[in-house]
């Protein structure tokens, strides 16, 4: 293999290594490749080899994002007032800095029948069962602070149970294919980042072999 082509596929292992393992540090990075890490510092400064990482990072990041909304969209339908910020601001329907009027479902009332506030008779039926008919106040909006943490800290558990949600299908979907290819499963306990990546190697070398097998038949 000659050097460019090393080069080129070191590059493309390390991004691999950054993207699945987000917290690990450029000298453990180097320590995986085989490379010093003065050479990770160079990748690091070659804006091809960052407009790579970046592009393959989006791909990962967009894939996971409609999951991320849904959630976010189911929490927002429940009341959740940070999630639906977020929900509005990434659709563009959110405007900051506006006045909005609210109209209570009293006020509503009053509107649709065309009612002066000043004459209404509030002994009348219509009257009572519009002001029956009123939504429960809910108390968290006096400590609008609490509630804003106590959505917070709700959102960042969903997060987190997206992610175990998100990795044990990854997980699934990799023992699928390397059962397709006749590959053994990883060792029930954790596999170290080399580990994985021969093991990854291995499942893509089998699956090229097998689509060549396919398109010679």
């Amino acid at each position: 293999m000659s050097k460019v082509a090393l080069r080129k596929a070191n590059q493309q292992a390390a991004i691999d290594l950054l993207i699945h393992n987000p917290g690990i540090n450029k000298t453990d990075l180097a320590d995986e490749l085989k490379v010093t890490t003065q050479t990770i510092h160079n990748w690091f400064s070659d804006d091809r080899f960052v407009d790579m990482f970046y592009r393959k990072y989006m791909i990962l990041f967009n894939s996971k994002l409609p999951m991320v909304l849904n959630s976010m969209i189911r929490e927002a339908i429940e009341g959740n007032v940070q999630a639906g910020r977020l929900v509005l601001e990434h659709s563009g329907k959110l405007i900051k800095n506006i006045n909005v009027t609210v109209d209570s479902p009293f006020e509503k009332f009053l509107k649709a029948n065309a009612i002066d506030a000043e004459i209404i008779d509030v002994e009348s039926e219509e009257i009572k069962e519009a002001i029956d008919n009123l939504p429960k106040r809910n108390k968290e909006n006096d400590n609008p602070e609490k509630r804003d943490k106590k959505e917070a800290k709700k959102i960042k558990k969903i997060s987190y149970r997206q992610k175990r949600k998100q990795n044990k299908a990854n997980r699934y979907a990799l023992l699928q294919r390397a059962k397709k290819v006749g590959l053994k499963p990883l060792p029930a306990k954790r596999p170290t980042t080399i580990e994985r990546k021969k093991w990854i190697d291995e499942l893509r070398k089998r699956e090229n072999a097998m689509k060549s097998q396919t398109h010679q038949q």
